[in-house]
This record gives structure tokens, sequence and C-alpha cells, in this order.
């Protein structure tokens, strides 16, 4: 089974940085970034960023050469991240929000790290990586006597424009390397498919080493729109929903665990901006639809909600669905929908042979935003990139590891990953639909199923409840979920909290949560 996306033309060097320069060069005054009290012009953030990529291009930092970026939002990172583009290079996010440790875990997972930009702020939390550590601004009077035209050098769409790290969650976090035709053609189909242009504004929310947050960093830039940071480092609903209202923002790229707190938040205070806004575009984990069905179904919502799929080994996005087509009563999953321009989705077997239409299959993807594979992954890690030959032709391609099947309308629809699956007393169970049936209860506001272990090493089920107004009794929802589940899926534990944890990338953090139970245990 293939889900073909369109296909459309790109040109000859799909080159992110140069959409960016061909604004500067029509509308050198507009406001390309707003970071606090700083306004910073189109015309303005090129000059900037040119200086620093000749600062790369003398040191050698060019074509290949991969640049770590460990800064909060700010102008600098713009700078940072444009310059090394314009050099050649390919930028490596190192997150300041991330714990200490996590940091020099990832630092030490960079193949042949060239430098690192930080700020005093930052610099401390990178110095032990080995690599050269500059600061912008200390470096600001040697920039400032730089040409301020870029380099010429020769960016191809075959070359790395930037790495991220994936989350790690089954281990070591891999370092997946984007080329720029990707990102380029994810930018340039968000651009022509939803009608973004130099009016999309666009306020950034995910932590910066998150891959759904190199397109929002990016995307305002590629349209000629204006970008809007936040002077914080970790996620702050109350300053972001302010920045909403004193400005005229018409996008947001989110987690789905995010934008929960988004619409919590507005609809404790009866606001409407989030209503009033073009588009969110969400997605990273699976929806909760009951979470926000109210607040997207309220009078006056023009607010179009695009649930998107996709990963970081793929740039980022997939596959786009506008969940007004969402009918809760017939759907018990939301859809994720149809591909992005010059991107096929595959649904096949462990054989890899296609599946019949409405059959589950592993979810694959070939096409424009397939990456360069794991820059320090090994053995079975890189073989998750192989090639298969459709209709006579080989299509290299993307092994997901995510379950899905594709709908009679033609939608895909993701069904978990096929590693989440565990053997609970003999049975294998996906989490994910636990998780589905709590939130059709109306007591329920949320929930998260982990697995944990008890002293002997059997496996458990253990649900966490964010409740919609007392807490719950055990025994209730317990007998409310034998109606409803196999007897082997029921948890054996349910616990009351008061919200859901989220990790640096506005996910559910499912450690924390195990870890919690794994106290709970020890404290016994």
């Amino acid at each position: 089974m293939i889900l073909q996306g369109k296909r459309v033309a790109l040109p000859s060097a799909p080159v992110v940085h140069k959409q960016f320069e061909a604004h500067v060069e029509a509308t050198p005054v507009a406001v390309a970034v707003v970071c606090g009290g700083e306004r910073v012009t189109y015309a303005e953030l090129d000059t900037r960023a040119n200086r620093f990529a000749r600062f790369l291009a003398a040191r050698g930092c060019g074509r290949g050469a991969k640049v770590g970026v460990c800064l909060d939002y700010s102008t600098d990172m713009l700078v940072a991240v444009l310059g090394t583009l314009k050099a050649g290079a390919a930028y490596v996010p190192f997150d300041p929000a991330y714990p200490a440790a996590r940091l020099q875990l990832l630092l030490g997972q960079v193949p042949g790290l060239a430098l690192i930009v930080a700020s005093p702020a930052t610099a401390g939390m990178v110095e032990s990586a080995g690599a050269e550590v500059v600061d912008l601004q200390q470096l600001s009077d040697h920039l400032g006597g730089l040409p301020a035209t870029a380099p010429d050098v020769q960016v191809t769409g075959d070359d790395i424009c930037y790495a991220v790290f994936t989350s790690g969650s089954t281990g070591t976090p891999k370092l997946t390397a984007v080329r720029h035709e990707g990102w380029f053609n994810l930018m340039n189909w968000l651009k022509l498919e939803y009608h973004l242009d130099s009016a999309s504004s666009n306020l950034v929310v995910s932590a910066f080493g998150f891959d759904l947050s190199q397109r929002a960093l990016m995307t305002a830039l590629f349209c000629g729109a204006t970008q809007y940071l936040m002077a914080s480092r970790n996620f702050d609903a109350m300053l972001a929903y302010r920045l909403l209202t004193q400005h005229d923002i018409r996008t947001v790229h989110c987690a789905s665990s995010t934008l929960y707190l988004l619409v919590d938040w507005e609809t404790a205070r009866g606001g409407d901006a989030l209503t009033q806004l073009d588009y969110i575009l969400f997605g990273g984990e699976p929806l909760k639809f009951e979470r926000i069905a109210d607040w997207a179904n309220r009078e006056g919502n023009y607010c179009t909600l695009l649930h998107q799929y996709g990963v970081a080994e793929c740039t980022d996005v997939a596959t786009s669905y506008d969940l007004a087509g969402h009918r809760p009563g017939e759907q018990d999953i939301p859809p994720v929908g149809k591909p992005a321009y010059n991107t096929d989705i595959h649904l096949l077997d462990e054989h890899l042979r296609g599946v019949v239409p409405g059959e589950q299959g592993e979810i694959c993807i070939s096409g424009a935003g397939v990456g360069a594979g794991y820059l320090n992954g090994k053995g079975p890690d890189n073989e998750k990139f192989t090639t298969i030959v459709v209709d006579g032709v080989p299509r290299r391609l993307y092994r997901t590891g995510d379950r899905g099947y594709v709908s009679e309308a033609g939608e895909l629809v993701v069904l978990g990953r096929i590693d989440a699956q565990v053997k609970v007393r003999g049975m294998r169970i996906d989490p994910a639909d636990i998780e589905r049936a709590l939130a059709r209860l109306d007591e329920v506001r949320e929930a998260a199923v982990v697995v944990t272990y008890t002293d002997s090493g059997e496996a458990e089920l253990t649900a966490f409840i964010v409740p919609a107004g007392d807490d719950l009794a055990e025994d209730d929802v317990r007998t409310r979920l034998f109606r409803v589940l196999p007897r082997n899926m029921v948890p054996a534990r349910f616990v009351n909290i008061p919200r859901i944890p989220l990790s640096p990338h506005g996910k559910v953090d499912r450690a924390t949560l195990a870890d919690a139970c794994r106290k709970q245990y020890a404290d016994r």
C-alpha cells in the first residue's frame, strides 16, 4: 500500500537560506525577528549572519563541518544558524534547557564537531566538549570588521543543513542528519499548500533541541514573515499566550502536549488568541482529541488545526490532516492525513512487501525528506535506512518502526510504535490503546500509561490520571475499564496526579513517570 504525495518541482539548488536571502533583497527593512525588546530587520539579520559565515569560513568550517549551537532563543541564535548554513556547514542544536548530564552525553555523540556557539550563560554547559567555544557578543568587534556579504560557497540540496538528536528513549540518542533538499521541500510545501506568506508571522514555543523546532524556527523566514521568539529558556504558557495576544502572530508549531497547555490557558481565561490564529501545526505524539474537543468546536474558532506526522530522520513532517474533518464518533483515532509534496508513505509487512488497503503495516517513508542517516549510528540503526524496488525503480526509504493503516478516505492512521508493545502476563499490549480508553471516560482529563517492573522483574502497567474534577477512586476506574478492555490490558495501578510531566521537547515524559513508580516501590 502506497500513499503518494503531490510531485512539485524544486529549484536546481534547493537550499533554505537562499530563500531567506531572496526576501532580504526584496524586503530589506521588513522585521525578521522580534525577541524581548529587540526588533531586527531582514537586512540587519542577513549582514550579521554573513559576517559570522565569513568567520566560520576563515576557520575552515565549510561544507561538511558541524557547528554546535548552545544558545537560548535570541537573535544571536538565528545569526548562528543562518551563518552556519551560509558557510556550507551544518548546525547541531545543544539545548541549554537540558539537564547537565544529558548535555554531556550529547556532546560526546557528534563526530568531528568543529566548534560551538555559546553565550556567557551557556558556555559552561559545553566547555567539556573539547571543541572551541565562541561567543558572538565577545566577537562583535572582530565580526564587525568582516565583509557584510556572504562567502562564495556552493551549497547543494544533498548537503547536510542540520543534525538533531532523537529522544534516545531506547538507548543512546542518535544524531540524525537532515539534507537541504528535504528541509527546503518541507518549507516549500508548507508555504504553497497552506498559503503562508509575509503575513504568516510565527511564535516558537518548543525547545530548541526538538526536531519540530528547526522548521518552527525557520519557516517564517523562508516565507518572508516575522519570527517571534520567547525570551525564556523553558516553555512558559503564560508568556506564550501573552505574546499571542500582543502581536499579530498567525502560526504556531508545537507538540500535542504543548497544545493542551495553551488550550487550557485560553479556556481558563476566556481568551481568543488561539482561536484567531491561522494555523496550529502540531504532532510528535499521539493526539488525545478529547483534550481539545470543546475548544476546537467552540463557536468563533477560526484556527485551522493541522494534525501532522513524521520523524526526525525524514525532516520532521511527512503527512498532514485538517482536524476539521475529524468525526470522533466515526474515527477512534484521528488520522494524520496525506503525504507532503514529493513524499510517499509505504505500508509494509515484516518482509518489506506492501500490505493490502486497510491492513496494518509498518509505516515507511520515501522521497525528498529522507535524511542522510545517523552520524553516530552503527549497524542496526543505519539499517533502518534501506532501499526497496517500486514499479521497477529503486526507492530509498526509512523504516519508522510505527504501525498504521490507510483509511477508506485515503488518510494515514498511526496506531503506535511496533516496539512499544510489551508483554504483560504473556500478552502483547500497546499502552496507547489503554490511554485512549481512559481518555473516553468523562472524569478523566488526561492519562498516561507506563510499563514498570515489580521486584521480581514482572512487567505491569501503571496508569497516571489527571482527573477532570476530584480524584478518581482506583477501584471505580478499574471496574469501568473492565467493561471496554480485556482483563490483561487493565493497569495494575492507577495514580491521580495534577498534571502530566513533559520533557524539554514538550512530549509526555514517560521516564519521569516510570521513575516515580520505582520510587514508590523503594519506599514501601
